[in-house]
């Protein structure tokens, strides 16, 4: 993996959530600006991404115009991007038949629990929070991989323990939406 710029896609089933989530935290990230492009997709998309991880991409300042669910193979016809890894975020994901991607993609499982439960507005909000300080904390442990020095075989074993890594409790990121469509 020494091309400049990777393509990390980020898969779940519905990518309404966790993954979209993910895409706009990569290509945010203050060091994967330029050497990174975070996409998602899902096994099973739902076609729309969830308004409670809108409203808190938008709270912390995302930019989210150009996020929309789409269809795994999105990604796996000619002429769809060189993927250099596929990130499953969800078990479902991980246990289905991937079709065969465009590039060399190493792939990598960061299971997340799934912030879409049924509850009150402050649990809602609290498990979206939950799930992207757990997104935003491996996705810096991503970043700040020393990729010149880690062979293929290093590498796989430091996204191993990506995965593995559990969250702080969530930071403030701010109040949750009102019940007003986006």
């Amino acid at each position: 993996m020494n091309r400049r710029r990777l393509n990390v896609l980020f898969l779940c089933t519905s990518n309404s959530a966790r993954s979209i989530m993910a895409e706009a935290l990569l290509n945010r990230s203050g060091r994967g600006r330029g050497r990174w492009r975070g996409l998602s997709a899902g096994t099973d998309p739902k076609g729309f991404v969830h308004l409670e991880a809108l409203s808190l991409l938008r709270r912390l300042r995302f930019e989210t115009a150009r996020l929309r669910s789409k269809d795994w193979t999105e990604f796996a016809h000619t002429g769809a991007p060189d993927l250099d890894l596929v990130i499953t975020l969800c078990d479902g994901a991980a246990h289905r038949t991937a079709p065969e991607w465009p590039g060399n993609a190493m792939t990598a499982h960061w299971g997340v629990p799934d912030p879409v439960i049924d509850g009150t507005a402050v649990d809602v909000s609290h498990a979206f929070a939950s799930a992207f300080q757990l997104l935003r904390e491996r996705i810096s442990a991503f970043t700040n991989l020393p990729f010149a020095r880690l062979d293929d075989l290093a590498l796989r074993g430091r996204l191993r323990e990506i995965g593995a890594l559990r969250a702080a409790p969530p930071a403030n990121l701010g109040t949750p939406h009102d019940a007003t469509p986006v």
